[in-house]
Parts: C-alpha cells; sequence; structure tokens
C-alpha cells in the first residue's frame, strides 16, 4: 500500500467535537482520511496559522468523496457478517459488570449515581499537585517492576503505624496497578488449579473472576443481615485437605461489615491448625466508624501466611490513579511479584511518586477523612429510612446494605431498574455478589461517597416517588 506523501490539512471549528477518523484505503497513492464532523463540511482551507487547540485533519478531502465513502461505509457495513461473542470457558459465566450496565442505564435515564463507589468529588490538592512535580521533573518513563524505592517505603512506614509490623520495602512489598491487579497477581500467583478457596458472600466481584482464571474451586459462605456475623461453624465444616487460602475483605464491600477481633481470630487459629493461606483486601481500611480496623498480618502467628492488599483510590478520592500493593512475607510476595511481572508489568510512574508523598499526610488528613464520610453517611441513611427501607447497619466503607421488598417489586434487578427508570437514583443489586443469587434477591447497595447536595437530591427523590406496599 502506498500513501501519498502530501495531503493537505485543515484546522475546524474549535467546538467541534473531535471524532475518530473513517481510513479508506486504495491502490492508488492516495489516503482519504475523513472525520464526520457535527456541523459544516464544506468550507475546507489549506493549513492556516489560525489554529484552534483542538486540530483535526481532513486530507484529500471533498464533498463529493466524502459522501462517496460515507456510501462504501454503510454498503460494507450492512454486508459484515455477525460472528458469535467469543470468550474462554472460564470465563463463560461472567457478563458485563453489574456497575457497567447500572451507570449505563443512570446515564440514559438522568439518574443520580449511588450505585457505583466512586466519589464524584476530587482528591487533595497536595497529593495532585505531588503528581504534576513528578511529571514535570521527568519522572515519566517505566518504574521498577515491583514499585519505586520511595513509595515501596511509604507503604511499609504506614503498615507499621498502622499495625506495629515492620516489613522489608525491597522483599516484603509489590506495587500493583490498583487492587484490583493485586487481587489478580495474588489469585494467579499463589493458587494452583483445584486448590479451595474460601469467599464470604456477598463479595466483590472481582473475586470469583480472578479465582477462576486460576481454575480455582470456589467455596461460599453466606453473611446473612442484620449484622453479617460469619457463622463460625460453618466455617470450620467448610475448611478441608484441600482448602489453599480464605479471602477476607474488611471493612466489607458490599454490606459495611467489620470483622470483629473474635472472628479474625478464630479465622486465624482455623489458618494455623489446617496450614490456611488468608488473603485480605483491605482498601476501606481507613473509612470505619463504629470500631477500629484490624488487620488480619498484626495477629499472633498470621503475618507469615497472609497477603495484604490495599490501594490510594478510596482514602484519597483518586480511584482512577489506579495505584495499590500487595504486603506479604518473601516466600508469599514472590508469587505475586511473578503474576504481576506478567500482568502488567510496572504502574504509572508518577503516579507512584504521589501516592508516596499522600501515604506520608498527617493524622489530621485522616481523621478529616473519616468525619467527613460520617456525616455523608448520616445523611444518606437517615434519608433511606424515611423513604421506607430497612437499613443495615454500617460499620466501614462507604457503603450501605437495604432491604428494598417494602417497595413490591420481584427482585433487586428489577427494584434497581425500577429506582432508575421511575425514581432517578442508582443503586447495585447485590445478587451478582453472591454465587447462590438467590440469597441477595432482596438486598441493594447504596454508596455515599458524594457530595452532600448529590446525596440530599437522591433522598428528596426517593422520599417523593417511592411507595410502599
Amino acid at each position: 500500500m502506498q500513501i501519498a506523501s502530501k495531503f493537505q490539512c485543515t484546522w475546524t471549528n474549535p467546538d467541534a467535537q473531535m471524532l475518530r477518523p473513517s481510513i479508506l484505503c486504495s491502490s492508488k497513492p492516495q489516503l482519504h482520511i475523513l472525520f464526520n464532523f457535527p456541523k459544516r463540511i464544506d468550507k475546507i482551507s489549506s493549513f492556516s496559522s489560525k489554529s484552534s487547540h483542538y486540530p483535526l485533519f481532513a486530507a484529500s478531502m471533498s464533498t463529493s468523496s466524502i459522501e462517496k465513502v460515507a456510501s462504501l461505509n454503510h454498503d460494507a457495513s450492512a454486508q459484515k457478517p455477525q460472528y458469535p461473542v467469543q470468550v474462554a470457558k472460564r470465563l463463560e459465566k461472567f457478563k458485563t459488570t453489574i456497575f457497567t450496565q447500572m451507570s449505563q442505564l443512570a446515564i440514559k435515564h438522568g439518574a443520580i449515581n449511588l450505585g457505583q463507589g466512586f466519589p464524584n468529588f476530587d482528591g487533595p490538592e497536595f497529593v495532585k499537585a505531588a503528581a504534576i512535580q513528578a511529571i514535570n521533573v521527568g519522572k515519566n518513563q517505566y518504574a521498577r517492576g515491583y514499585g519505586v524505592p520511595d513509595l515501596n517505603l511509604a507503604v511499609a512506614e504506614r503498615f507499621k503505624k498502622d499495625t506495629g509490623l515492620t516489613v522489608d520495602p525491597e522483599k516484603e512489598i509489590t506495587v500493583t496497578s490498583g487492587c484490583t491487579e493485586a487481587i489478580a497477581a495474588t489469585m494467579l500467583g499463589l493458587i494452583n488449579p483445584g486448590d479451595e478457596v474460601i469467599l464470604f458472600a456477598p463479595f466483590y466481584d472481582s473475586y470469583e473472576a480472578t479465582l477462576s482464571m486460576a481454575g480455582a474451586k470456589v467455596k461460599g459462605i453466606t453473611l446473612r443481615p442484620p449484622d453479617f456475623a460469619v457463622p463460625l461453624e460453618e466455617l470450620k465444616s467448610t475448611i478441608s485437605k484441600n482448602t489453599r487460602a480464605i479471602l477476607i475483605n474488611t471493612p466489607h464491600n458490599p454490606t459495611g461489615k467489620m470483622f470483629t477481633r473474635d472472628e479474625l481470630e478464630f479465622i486465624a487459629s482455623l489458618c494455623i491448625e489446617n496450614d490456611v493461606l488468608v488473603f485480605t483486601d483491605e482498601v476501606y481500611d481507613k473509612l470505619t466508624f463504629e470500631m477500629d480496623h484490624i488487620s488480619m498480618a498484626s495477629l499472633p502467628g498470621m503475618y507469615e501466611r497472609t497477603v495484604t492488599l490495599n490501594s490510594l483510590g478510596k482514602t484519597f478520592s483518586l480511584t482512577g490513579w489506579k495505584i495499590g500493593w500487595a504486603i506479604a512475607p518473601p516466600h508469599l510476595i514472590w508469587g505475586v511479584k511473578q503474576a504481576h511481572s506478567y500482568l502488567t508489568f510496572a504502574t504509572s510512574t508518577p503516579m507512584q511518586y504521589a501516592a508516596a508523598t499522600a501515604l506520608r499526610a498527617p493524622d489530621s488528613y485522616f481523621e478529616e477523612l473519616k468525619r467527613d464520610y460520617r456525616a455523608k453517611k448520616d445523611i444518606l441513611v437517615k434519608g433511606l429510612v424515611e423513604a421506607g427501607f430497612k437499613v443495615f447497619p454500617s460499620s466501614g466503607t462507604y457503603f450501605v446494605m437495604v432491604d428494598h421488598t417494602p417497595f413490591g417489586q420481584k427482585d433487586d434487578i428489577a427494584f434497581c431498574e425500577y429506582l432508575i427508570k421511575e425514581v432517578g437514583v442508582v443503586a447495585i443489586p447485590t445478587s451478582v455478589f453472591y454465587l447462590n443469587p438467590e440469597e441477595g434477591k432482596n438486598l441493594v447497595r447504596f454508596t455515599f461517597c458524594k457530595d452532600e447536595g448529590t446525596l440530599n437530591a437522591a433522598v428528596k427523590r426517593m422520599k417523593e416517588k417511592l411507595k410502599r406496599v
């Protein structure tokens, strides 16, 4: 294929939306690059110095050629055969995530999104400034695979302050692209096909998917309302000689439960007795309201068999940065590090330097964060009760679970669709977080990681439009 060495370009109106080009190549020495302009396309001039800040290019373009190519593209699209979606068997059961589905519906219906757990406000200025500085001084190439030294050190410092444990930043920490990658690297790096892994349902949907990729056999223990306590004897009877690990999330998404010391000590004793590993997802450890967070690794005899997973996003309202990490003794972190090397290899360099600054924030930052979220939680919980929901206690995270059955919908998915379309508020149906969806059909999850104006507006809609039956 030959491409003409010369072609004319034009800068378009700065108000025009930038769109992806359609490219038509032929055996003739020319290349037509066409943009579907939202407004006029008849005024095409040669390159002008009066360029906008948002350039769009057009090459060898005329109105007639645009019409011809549009016709050809339409014909080609009409004739294109339809193929069935292909996916590996280990992922066949997993559909588009419920978060994506609900967020798309929210946009379509103009609903207030209290579903997906991302803040609608920005992270702290001092952390963003640190990222900008890192970019400006040239920290923009690949980072060391397991983390830039300063972030590894900051993670170790924070972990010691929180748990009292001293870890080697070079040998016991691996930085990942968010906690979700840390979870995946842990499963893929330490779980063999056929290994049993115990989950507490409801659970973050990534857990089951990554365990499926690892070929694990998943066993579920259901936490039930109102307090979502761990059924200790059921857990004891579930552990077998094939159990490789127990996965714990505390504070717990989606219930807001915090595992008590008694529960953690019981689990620890089972793990020691049966030589079982523990993977602990602690991304909400700074969002606690009723009790202090306890890290499993800090219990006697548990550090040597625990992988602790955490991230920056929840604590600093920077979920889009995707900075996470895993902490474990050398004999366990090795497998995590190996899997990470072949998943993403390295994580955003300037954001790692900024994350190091964030983790060294003064205690006052974390105290203010907790106060702010407590106020948001109070607004949402009070509003949900007044709207007619049965609201379950939430000791941590920025989530609240409720029973939707007073409003007469057949299940959680039907209720959430009704809530979006008729009320204008988004919640997340929780049945997708259970191995047996029937166990979650009466429950939905709301988040309060939104500004107070948004929370008040959502509460107002629900109080005005929801009717008990």
